[in-house]
């Protein structure tokens, strides 16, 4: 049976996310409480019951239930509210004016991440109108601080009242976009993520006058061999198991070649020349399948010295590091050391230092919840089909994980533009999204809620 789209939401749809994008959440610093407010406003008017917490002033985050008669799993719908900073001068139209044309909507956020807070919230309203009583909770959460790590959003909530979002199952951002073929969409649903491991390195060196340079020990010039010999460090491969059967499905599903796919699961050492030659048509899928397939380091900011006539003694670089499951910040310290030694730099002049740690996380996904997502998006695309997806990128999904719930990143998108532009505009410039997908992701979402959550198995 093919499903209709919910084409009477369009308009409701197209107008929420549209006054979500005008409400500036740019982490930092934040602001999230006025989107919360917002939220809550329009979620109330539907008979739900709204509960902002602060972790800070400003630092606000929107919860909201709707009761089950305790007979299935809990379900919560996740989203966050802060979007990252937007250069004016880069984008074709304002960031923050949530402007409509073309067929899209307009401004940062769009697709990351206040799209799925549209669909969700939206969901929920109509949940609560039709007026029929869950078989378990559903709960919507809409959170502060996922751009700068959860310390003020989903971290702060699970270790202060962890009770107000904890549920068994939770469907969060990550993944949901399609890798179109000729005949249908092979739809992705993040089941692991990479561990975010930010990482600050100080070298040390001796002052001196900038006129006579031998004479002093130049902690940049050190530092610049630090930041070029990990920026161009690869990081041995491992295929872990969700990046194997995401790999089987894509290639199984021909949305990848399946040479490529049995080449790099028989031959991992090959990976980086196979992907070389990938990268000459699709880059953008050439460089996330590497990432993939090993930890990688990444120099991200770098600052030294106090005057220009001054040779620094002092200098220190950030280094954002992604780390696949099985792996923990110590081992990757170790990594980076006998890199940094084989290329004979003095290990006794660098301090490391940690500034954010965090764990890889993966979860199962022979669950009924995972079987109902393949099942509800057929009802729409007839062909479509689903693979697991490993992240990159941490999402608020890791804080939840370690409270035992089973978390999926899924928020239903056709690809409908070439895919290399369509990756690029997470965190990009002119970032938008068709209103054609916005109706299709809620109403994804709104079918496999109601077969998750409204029917008994």
């Amino acid at each position: 049976m093919v499903a209709q789209l919910l084409e009477e939401i369009r308009d409701e749809a197209t107008n929420l996310l549209s006054e979500l994008l005008k409400i500036d959440t740019t982490n930092p610093p934040g602001n999230e409480t006025a989107a919360a407010e917002f939220l809550a406003n329009y979620l109330e008017e539907a008979g739900l019951k709204c509960e902002i917490v602060e972790s800070a002033p400003e630092r606000g985050s929107i919860i909201t239930r709707i009761k089950g008669k305790g007979k299935a799993p809990s379900l919560l719908l996740l989203s966050h509210l802060d979007v990252v900073p937007a250069v004016v001068k880069e984008w074709t139209v304002p960031p923050f004016s949530g402007v409509v044309k073309d067929g899209y909507v307009w401004g940062r956020g769009a697709m990351d991440c206040k799209l799925l807070v549209a669909d969700e919230a939206l969901v929920m309203k109509l949940l609560k109108k039709e007026g029929s009583k869950p078989e378990g909770d559903i709960i919507f959460a809409a959170t502060a601080d996922e751009e700068k790590g959860g310390k003020y959003g989903v971290e702060w909530i699970a270790n202060n009242c962890a009770h107000k979002i904890k549920a068994d199952y939770v469907i969060n951002e990550g993944a949901g976009y399609s890798y179109p073929t000729k005949s249908k969409h092979v739809f992705t649903v993040q089941t692991a993520e990479k561990g975010v491991n930010w990482l600050r390195i100080k070298s040390k060196g001796r002052p001196g006058h900038g006129s006579i340079p031998g004479a002093a020990d130049n902690a940049v010039l050190r530092m610049a061999k630090v930041a070029q010999t990990l920026g161009t460090y690869r990081s041995k491969i491992r295929v872990v198991s969700t990046v194997k059967q995401m790999l089987q499905g894509l290639a199984r599903h021909q949305t990848i070649p399946s040479q490529l796919s049995s080449s790099l699961l028989t031959n991992p050492q090959l990976a980086d020349k196979i992907l070389d030659n990938m990268a000459k048509k699709d880059s953008a899928s050439a460089e996330y399948f590497r990432a993939t397939l090993r930890n990688t380091i990444a120099p991200t900011m770098i600052k030294g010295g106090i005057k220009e006539n001054i040779i620094p003694s002092e200098c220190e670089a950030a280094f954002d590091c992604r780390i696949l499951p099985g792996e923990t910040s110590e081992s990757l310290l170790r990594e980076i050391k006998r890199a940094l030694s084989a290329a004979k730099i003095e290990m006794d002049k660098l301090e490391f230092e940690f500034t954010q740690t965090g764990e890889s996380s993966e979860s199962d996904m022979n669950t009924p919840l995972y079987a109902r997502i393949r099942e509800t998006l057929q009802k729409f695309e007839p062909k479509s089909e689903v693979v697991p997806f490993m992240t990159t990128g941490g999402t608020d999904s890791r804080f939840l994980r370690k409270l035992g719930s089973v978390c999926y990143g899924f928020r239903p998108v056709k690809t409908d533009m070439p895919l290399d532009t369509f990756l690029r505009l997470t965190h990009g410039i002119d970032e938008r999204v068709s209103i054609d997908n916005l109706v299709f992701g809620t109403s994804i979402l709104y079918e496999l809620v109601k077969d998750f959550s409204f029917q008994t198995s």
